[in-house]
């Protein structure tokens, strides 16, 4: 169970990334969003309920794991907040690189209630919760942009 909790958490290695651990999780996360954006929207959105629930538990697992809160090496929560950016938006590569763009500001602003849930959730779901935030706003701005593009 070790293995799956720190490949899971660190998304494959993306995590244990010297720099910009969170940036290079994300990039991990664009794949998954290629496959799982030819699914119906309906089943799209259905599979990131689990998806949270499970990325919750690795995450709280993880900080036990590497004795570390909100570890950087945890980056399965920027992959959760990078699905929720582009719930809806078409597989392209301008939506793929807006919406990653803009997930990455607001997961670095910390936009309330994301700074919340970031400073005063302290377990798995405090970790996940405030990039699920930040995927909402994120997702709202994508959608902005791409009525204009």
């Amino acid at each position: 169970m070790r293995g799956f909790v720190i490949a899971a958490a660190s998304w494959f290695g993306t995590g244990f990334f010297p720099v910009a651990s969170g940036t290079v999780g994300t990039l991990g996360a664009i794949p998954l969003y290629i496959l799982l954006a030819r699914m119906p929207l309906w089943l799209y959105l259905s599979t990131l309920v689990p998806f949270f629930f499970l990325a919750s538990w690795v995450s709280g697992a993880a900080e036990r794991e590497f004795g570390e809160k909100d570890s950087g090496k945890i980056v399965i929560d920027e992959v959760m907040g990078y699905l929720i950016t582009m719930a809806g938006a078409p597989l392209n590569w301008q939506s793929i690189l807006i919406g990653f763009l803009l997930f990455r500001f607001f997961d670095i602003v910390k936009v309330p209630p994301a700074r919340y849930f970031d400073r005063q959730v302290k377990n798995g779901y405090g970790v996940v919760l405030d990039d699920v935030v930040a995927g909402i706003y994120a997702c709202a701005g994508l959608h902005v942009a791409l009525r204009f593009l």
